[in-house]
């Protein structure tokens, strides 16, 4: 079984434009996911999947800079672009990371990895319910359920969020969940516009600008300092995202 972690960017976010390439501690966003992602031990490739516009062509040069493989598809079509990207890769499984997450967990990721796989299932999350921090969004599928939604599914929400298709019709896809021991979805430690960077970034500064931490970590840092969640306290959530 290949499994394989696809990592959606794009440069024209609406909130922060080209925030995947922030400086953050010395290193881009982009790559502080992909190292992050690459621990997985679970995931046996890992591939940023970003769309065939110009305005891209600076995540492909960062991939070349970062030796990971990239795949080029539609901008707005992200299951179209997830779907080509399985393919060309031969995934047997795909695991859904967004480039706005440069705190996702290599051990949460394949906790939801080993539920997927023990349960055999179609799609599972650690989002659904939600009881880890926002920025930790993990999202597991088979290539026979992408295969599906990218041929049924019609709607663009559905197109540009890859995965509603999955959770929105339960009754075609058995699905699982990995939930926390406690609800943490009151932290917010993803990256959508400058108080979202600003918060990172100082997360990445306590931790010394390594990005080998783990998320719990990271809770010790809010519990010790709270002072830090309020960076971004204000910020609203969209509420769906298609990177």
């Amino acid at each position: 079984m290949r499994v394989v972690a696809i990592i959606q960017a794009r440069m024209g976010s609406t909130r922060l434009p080209g925030k995947v390439l922030k400086d953050l501690g010395g290193d881009t966003v982009l790559a502080r996911v992909v190292s992050r992602v690459r621990r997985c031990r679970l995931v046996n490739e890992v591939v940023v999947a970003t769309s065939r516009d110009p305005a891209n062509d600076v995540i492909l040069k960062e991939c070349q800079r970062l030796e990971t493989r990239v795949f080029r598809g539609s901008e707005r079509d992200v299951l179209e672009r997830y779907y080509q990207a399985a393919c060309e890769v031969q995934a047997d499984v795909v695991v859904r990371i967004t480039s706005d997450c440069p705190l996702i967990d290599p051990q949460l990721t394949d906790d939801t990895i080993r539920v997927f796989i023990d349960q055999h299932c179609e799609y599972a999350s650690n989002v659904f319910p939600r009881t880890y921090p926002r920025g930790l969004d993990v999202e597991v599928f088979s290539s026979g359920a992408l295969m599906r939604a990218w041929r049924e599914a019609r709607s663009p929400h559905e197109r540009e969020h890859v995965t509603p298709y999955f959770y929105e019709h339960p009754e075609w896809f058995p699905q699982a969940s990995l939930r926390g021991s406690a609800d943490y979805s009151k932290h917010r430690w993803t990256l959508d516009t400058a108080e979202d960077l600003q918060l990172i970034r100082a997360i990445y500064s306590r931790m010394g600008n390594r990005d080998d931490f783990c998320w719990r970590e990271v809770l010790d840092l809010m519990e010790r300092e709270p002072e830090l969640a309020e960076l971004n306290a204000h910020v609203m959530q969209k509420s769906s995202r298609g990177s």
